[in-house]
C-alpha cells in the first residue's frame, strides 16, 4: 500500500476519549481528532503511542470509575 511506505510522514492524534492513533501528516485531521504533537515515520509514531498510551480505557470510563471509587 503506497500510503504506508517508509517514506510517508505521520502524526500522532487523539480524540476526546484520549484514544490514540496515527494519521498522515499531509492530510486534514478527521472530525473529532487533534494532533498530539509527534510527527515522524509510522514506526516513530507508533513507538510514541506505545510510550504514552498506558491506560487503554476511554477517558469517560476512567472518570466514571474514579467517581465510584472503582479504580
Amino acid at each position: 500500500m503506497a500510503d504506508e511506505n517508509s517514506e510517508s510522514t505521520y502524526r500522532v492524534v487523539l480524540n476526546e476519549e484520549e484514544q490514540y492513533s496515527i494519521w498522515w501528516s499531509d492530510r486534514e485531521l478527521p472530525a473529532g481528532w487533534r494532533a498530539e504533537g509527534t510527527v515522524g515515520t509510522r514506526e516513530e509514531c507508533l513507538a510514541r503511542i506505545n510510550e504514552v498510551w498506558t491506560d487503554m480505557r476511554p477517558l469517560s470510563l476512567r472518570w466514571r470509575m474514579a467517581e465510584t471509587g472503582a479504580i
